[in-house]
């Protein structure tokens, strides 16, 4: 009888044996089974990703097709090869998406050059000034991100209220606008400075008495003809975000000048137009040498 349990004991532990064995196995296919699955979800997400681009593609190609054919209609080539014309619809499809990022992207930043300082905690801005096509001068403005929005360093003229505009714009809300404002304010400083310099170009007759380093204040001497007193013209550009004056002053020993109705006519016509272009105007109506 002891023989009989004993042979049976030991069956017994045989059998658990092999079925530990048989759950080792499958324990160690597990791993490999979970990254052949991980990689059939990769491929069929990569084949879902395709063919979504495929039908964006297509939509595209519908949308831009009766312009072709209008294209086409109008005198185009009428045996262009269909190979051809998809070709050059995807390659503008293409160069208008990476046109609409950048224009995105443009308009998140403002519009404005801007790299970043100090590890990611500040952004230096570059404001480009420009006047009748022509670019002038550029101003760099560093502003802190963290803790709090701060201007840090800049090389913006000390005559530009740049305090009082980011008080006025709030800097922790307002960062956009602040940097149009003072955008503003430079371009308006800019041509109003090349106004000058074209003035002392192109009109050597005319004498310019006084100006200041904003360039709000311009008076110019005119030579007028048949006149023995020379007449003083003042402009006063108190809208410093703007090229053109807010007043114009006439002065002259001849009192009866500056009242006379063509210099009261000229006088409107430097309000409204650059001073350089106004004093042609002024020039070839005779009115001045």
């Amino acid at each position: 009888m002891e023989g009989v349990s004993t042979k049976g004991v030991l069956s017994h532990l045989s059998l658990l044996e092999d079925q530990a064995s048989s759950r080792g196995s499958r324990v160690l296919q597990q791993p490999s089974r979970v990254k052949e699955l991980r990689a059939k979800v990769e491929a069929l997400t990569s084949q879902r990703d395709q063919l979504k681009a495929e039908i964006q593609t297509h939509k595209n190609l519908q949308k831009l097709r009766p312009s072709v054919d209008k294209r086409r209609a109008a005198g185009g080539e009428e045996d262009m090869d269909v190979d051809s014309e998809s070709s050059e619809l995807l390659r503008l499809m293409a160069r208008h998406s990476e046109l609409s990022d950048l224009l995105h992207a443009h308009q998140l930043i403002g519009g404005y050059d801007v790299i970043k300082t100090r590890h990611g905690k500040g952004m230096c801005f570059s404001l480009a000034t420009a006047y009748e096509g022509v670019y002038l001068d550029t101003f760099n403005l560093e502003i802190d991100l963290r803790p709090k929005v701060r201007i840090t360093r800049h090389n913006i003229p000390p005559f530009i209220p740049l305090n009082n505009l980011a008080e006025q714009s709030d800097l922790q809300t307002g960062l956009r606008a602040f940097l149009d404002t003072v955008s503003q304010h430079l371009n308006a400083f800019a041509g109003r400075k090349q106004q000058l310099k074209l003035v002392k170009e192109q009109h050597k007759s005319v004498e310019v008495m006084e100006s200041n380093l904003l360039c709000s204040i311009l008076v110019l001497m005119f030579t007028v003809p048949k006149e023995k007193t020379p007449l003083l013209c003042t402009l006063e550009y108190t809208d410093h975000t703007r090229c053109l004056p807010t007043r114009v002053h006439l002065d002259s020993e001849d009192k009866r000048l500056p009242d006379a109705p063509q210099w009261k006519k000229n006088c409107s016509l430097l309000t409204e137009v650059p001073v350089h272009r106004a004093l042609t105007a002024i020039r070839k109506s005779r009115d001045i040498v």
